[in-house]
């Protein structure tokens, strides 16, 4: 449903969307009446994101992202006007800071080899199935958890007074005041699923400082208002108002999720971008012995709910490849590969994505091609067919993980919902269809701006009040595209699947 009968003014917005390879602003007017409903967006702002590496470490360039932000909310200020701000970005990487509010040292990526053995050393002070009753969260070497352990002994984490995850630092120096938004606080590890709050018994049994972990936010509450320098700085503060900054769904996902365009609860999200988040919606967490050990996570939602889901690498080996390519002087043009690929025989290679082989960044078609020799299969003798061999891979990645989230969750799915950049790529949407025997519907392919505006947009009193309205809104302005599964094909993809599991 929408707001309701009551006339709600309309309202215009800034979504901050930081991703792992590339951030923008995007400007949302949002309008949601009986008798009229608008959801536009209007990029103003965008730029890449690329992680430096400076004295054996794998660093985000943070105060760029910062910069970069700043300056598309100016421009977002002067060209629309803004109402309020938000931020959201990936989860489990961090800045800390000292006792006076300095930032010590750039946030490390979660890509970085540091956590190597952190696995190891975390379930050797809390057993996994204890972590996992608290937490609800996989077990990944690159969780906030193990980051942390792997810092133990550093100067840098003595010195440390307060834990800000990606969104909350850049909220903290944009407005000064300090917190953890819930939906990223949960991808930490550290954060108990059913009590909705620290877990610090854990972080005690873990040797991680309770002291670092700062006061929980909700999506829809207000952070506070630019601080004077920044707006001077800015060259906002003509602004006859300061800007306020509301906390939204700051992990990517969470806002993702917000704007599926699906009617009723029986779909499968698939958040598609560098990452692939794969999973449904649920109103309670699953914390059985066989989720644990199928490494599903259950993270914080908007409005109380649970995103369970399952990590797959998703595009980066398609975008790692082609940077490959670029760097090696062939053509690598990614629209161009993705048509090319239509034309290889299907499943002639398929690997399982989610190897930690294909972690990190370098040669991705060298790993590519080893990993199909691995498994006795005949390796991809050129760009399109590597580009074949990944979108076949991550379809039949997709197809197991909507069949195992079925099975462990009890919830019935009768439909795929495709977000994000993954949207526009037809070729693994009709795969993912083919592979699931399931319709796939595409779009939209800013949805983790759109789950940002949304929830300012309600926090300002305008626009759906709940997740059903704001998915109806987004269905209402928003071109979908619809894949129907090809029959027959079945077989072939579970014959595909034999050979991934080897």
């Amino acid at each position: 449903m929408m707001a309701g009968n009551r006339t709600t003014p309309p309202v215009t917005v800034a979504a901050v969307d930081l991703g792992a390879s590339s951030g923008r602003v995007i400007v949302g007017h949002v309008a949601a009446r009986s008798d009229t409903a608008q959801l536009r967006l209007h990029p103003v702002h965008r730029f890449p994101n690329n992680p430096v590496s400076a004295g054996g470490t794998l660093q985000w360039d943070i105060l760029r992202l910062y910069a970069e932000a700043l300056a598309g909310l100016r421009i977002a200020d002067r060209e629309f006007g803004l109402a309020s701000a938000g931020i959201d970005s990936w989860g489990v990487d961090f800045g800390l800071l000292d006792s006076d509010g300095a930032l010590l040292g750039n946030p490390v990526t979660y890509r970085d080899a540091r956590t190597a053995g952190a696995v190891d050393r975390l379930l050797a002070r809390i057993p996994a199935a204890e972590l996992y009753a608290a937490t609800g969260i996989q077990q990944l070497p690159f969780n906030t958890s193990c980051q942390l352990l792997a810092a133990q002994g550093t100067s840098q984490l003595a010195a440390a007074r307060t834990l800000l995850l990606i969104p909350d630092l850049l909220a903290y120096w944009l407005t000064g005041s300090p917190g953890a938004e819930i939906t990223n606080a949960s991808t930490t590890q550290l954060l108990d699923v059913r009590a909705r709050a620290w877990a610090t018994s854990l972080m005690d049994q873990a040797g991680i400082p309770r002291r670092l972990f700062p006061p929980l936010r909700q999506p829809g509450d207000m952070i506070g208002v630019l601080l004077p320098e920044v707006a001077v700085a800015a060259r906002m503060d003509v602004r006859p108002r300061p800007l306020p900054l509301i906390a939204v769904g700051s992990h990517d996902t969470a806002s993702a999720v917000a704007s599926v365009p699906a009617v009723g609860g029986d779909f499968a999200y698939i958040s598609c971008g560098t990452w692939s988040l794969v999973g449904v919606e649920l109103e309670q967490p699953v914390l059985t012995e066989a989720s644990r050990r199928a490494n599903f996570t259950n993270e914080a939602g908007i409005d109380g709910t649970i995103r369970y889901l399952r990590n797959v690498m998703g595009l980066w080996l398609l975008q790692e490849s082609v940077r490959s390519w670029q760097a090696a002087g062939l053509p690598a043009d990614e629209i161009a590969l993705l048509r090319l690929a239509t034309m290889v025989p299907p499943l002639r290679a398929v690997l399982d994505p989610d190897d930690l082989v294909f972690l990190s960044p370098g040669d991705m078609p060298s790993r590519i091609a080893q990993a199909c020799e691995q498994t006795g299969q005949r390796s991809p003798q050129n760009p399109p067919e590597t580009v074949r061999c990944i979108v076949d891979s991550l379809a039949l990645a997709y197809r197991r993980t909507i069949h195992q989230v079925q099975a462990l969750s009890g919830r019935h799915v009768d439909a795929v919902h495709i977000v994000g950049g993954g949207a526009r790529n037809a070729l693994l949407c009709q795969l993912t269809a083919d592979a699931c025997g399931l319709p796939v519907i595409a779009g939209p392919v800013e949805a983790t701006a759109l789950g940002n505006i949304l929830v300012q947009a309600r926090a300002l009193g305008a626009g759906p009040a709940g997740l059903d309205g704001m998915r109806s809104l987004v269905r209402a302005t928003h071109r979908l595209r619809h894949f129907t599964p090809a029959l027959g094909d079945a077989h072939a993809w579970e014959r595909a699947s034999r050979r991934v599991a080897g």
